[in-house]
């Protein structure tokens, strides 16, 4: 049995052009103070969300209202090297030599050549690459600033 895709079968969410501006009102609001979000039930009972809750919210108001969309997957989730290539967007021979060389980890399934990696390890591979790209901006800026030769 095929597997489907991860990504297309994760939540994916946009704004209307309409939900801008109360968006951008509810992020404000909840970085203004630790508001409580309530949920009511059709029974008209009250939910307090939890504050992780509330953050997330918070963090998915914040893109939305800048027009991104966003879609949501537990860390946790396992990848194929094609849905890695995708999310990073990245060439699939290029994510199989990371794979290879160790830069993110991966396992093989159990007799079998194909691997699975886990989103979070993904995740922690973009984070290392933006941080190595604006340590080289910084060195770029540096030197300029200086006017040394190249």
């Amino acid at each position: 049995m095929p597997r489907t895709g991860v990504l297309a079968s994760a939540t994916r969410v946009e704004a209307g052009s309409g939900d801008r501006k109360l968006l951008e009102h509810l992020e404000a609001t909840v970085a203004a103070s630790k508001a409580l979000l309530v949920l009511r039930g059709p029974d008209g009972t009250d939910i307090v969300l939890p504050q992780s809750l509330v953050s997330l919210l918070a963090a998915a108001a914040h893109d939305l209202a800048k027009g991104n969309a966003v879609f949501t997957l537990p860390v946790e989730t396992r990848l194929t090297p094609n849905e890695v290539a995708e999310l990073l967007g990245l060439s699939r021979p290029f994510v199989a030599r990371l794979l290879d060389e160790g830069e993110i980890p991966s396992q093989h399934l159990p007799d079998s050549r194909h691997r699975l990696i886990r989103l979070v390890d993904v995740l922690e591979f973009q984070e290392r690459r933006e941080r190595r790209a604006e340590g080289r901006r910084r060195i770029m800026d540096v030197v300029e600033e200086a006017e040394l030769p190249y």
